[in-house]
């Protein structure tokens, strides 16, 4: 009976040995991704920052664009009416 506990002792603490092994190996890989000012975490936040510094003017241009489009679906709203009375016309004339 002394024998199992001793056993099951010392499988619980190989257990918790290779925990705090694998943890350690996992905090290293984590600290090489964002850990430091050099890492991929921080020049990708670099890289985010500067776009979104680059398009900060995009949502006050935006309404002026928006306009200008429903200008020109507007035109081509009178465009379509008119090629299609055209190939109506063209299709009369066949007949």
């Amino acid at each position: 009976m002394t024998l199992l506990m001793l056993l099951s002792g010392l499988l619980v603490l190989l257990l918790l040995a290779t925990l705090a092994y694998a943890l350690v190996k996992i905090a290293q890989v984590l600290d090489v991704i964002g850990g430091s000012p050099t890492s991929y975490l921080a020049k990708l936040r670099l890289g985010l920052r500067a776009i979104e510094r680059e398009t900060s003017h995009l949502p006050a241009a935006l309404g002026k664009v928006n306009g200008g489009l429903v200008g020109i679906a507007d035109g081509l709203g009178v465009v379509e009416a008119r090629l299609g009375g055209t190939v109506a016309a063209l299709e009369q004339q066949r007949a």
